[in-house]
């Protein structure tokens, strides 16, 4: 059974390896084992709840519950910006006329902005490439959704999401080739890791001041720019049935972009229910659920069958053992 669970120390050599497999420009999964250590200790802090709510980063692991095997990583920080600045490129329409030659231009530009502060953020959703079919990406991404449903009052009033921008299949990228590196004089993989590893000053420092006019671009990097890797096409498919939406933003290394939707209107924040379980040998349903437990310090989250009845849910005692619950509990359910 694929389970999803909260990230501790003990999981450094599957997050390397997920790191490593998830290739370049992937910010939050960097192939550094020191910043990875980190990283699993402060999943395990903010489970725990042992360091202030706007501090803490929530890690998850897809488990196959029978082998360990782990396939797959998904993340929620509770707020973005607060020590460090978030930097993005917002996309500004400019509209310039000449009533006596009757000429009208509309002129798009890139302004550097830092606009996000406090917002909480889902991401480093990655999954090994033989787990990308039969709903393993739809249970880790969802199960983010569930953990904030569980108790929003610890995340912010808005959601965003950054998707990795357009790399070439031998890892270039344009828009950083063309744009970004004439203000960032390094490899694309030092800035990442700076970004990831030291308060951003640098981008302070060395960004652009000024508006870039996108006209004036090389084609190649004007054609990325709000555009999605090929692997995240699918992330993007399912953070818009959830109800993000492009807000205008794209990343200043990459021009990947952003996406945001409040938290109380997620689609499975929204939907989910709080349900009492009961406990059977088998149900009788053929159709599975997304079942989660209802606090975020022993979160885990299953795909599998349940009936609901009124305000309860009956599901397998398989089940019930891969979400570390018993008869009575309460569990948050979406159809």
């Amino acid at each position: 059974m694929l389970v999803v669970r909260p990230a501790g120390p003990s999981d450094l050599d599957h997050l390397l390896e997920l790191a490593i497999l998830s290739g370049p420009g992937f910010t939050s999964l960097p192939e550094d084992p020191d910043q990875l250590a980190q990283r699993l200790d402060l999943s395990r802090d903010s489970f725990s709840g042992t360091i202030e709510p706007q501090e803490r980063w929530y890690t998850l692991m897809l488990e196959e519950s029978d082998t360990g095997d782990v396939d797959g990583v998904g993340s929620v920080k509770a707020a973005v910006g607060l020590k460090r600045p978030f930097f993005s490129f917002r996309v500004v329409n400019h509209t310039q006329s000449s009533p006596s030659l009757g000429i009208r231009l509309d002129q798009k530009t890139l302004v550097l902005v830092n606009e996000c502060t406090g917002w909480s953020e889902v991401g480093s959703l990655f999954l090994k490439a033989d787990r990308r079919k039969g709903g393993a990406g739809r249970l880790l991404s969802q199960s983010r959704y569930m953990l904030i449903g569980a108790e929003p009052e610890l995340f912010a009033d808005t959601v965003l999401a950054e998707l990795r921008g357009v790399f070439t299949p031998d890892g270039a990228c344009p828009f950083w080739d063309h744009v970004a590196h004439k203000f960032f004089p390094m490899e694309f993989e030092e800035a990442d890791r700076m970004t990831g590893s030291t308060d951003k000053q640098f981008i302070l420092d060395l960004a652009p001041r000024h508006p870039i006019y996108i006209e004036l671009l090389p084609e190649p990097a004007r054609a990325v720019i709000g555009k999605v890797h090929p692997q995240g096409v699918p992330a993007m498919a399912l953070l818009e049935s959830e109800g993000f939406r492009p807000n205008g933003l794209v990343d200043i290394f990459d021009a990947g972009p952003t996406v945001c939707c409040d938290r109380d209107n997620i689609r499975t924040v929204r939907d989910a229910r709080r349900l009492t379980a009961v406990l059977a040998d088998e149900v009788e349903s053929e159709l599975p659920a997304l079942i989660s437990t209802d606090h975020v310090h022993d979160f885990r989250a299953v795909r599998q069958r349940a009936l609901v009845e009124g305000d309860t849910v009956i599901i397998a005692r398989d089940t019930a053992d891969a979400l570390r619950v018993k008869a009575g509990d309460i569990v948050r359910v979406k159809s």
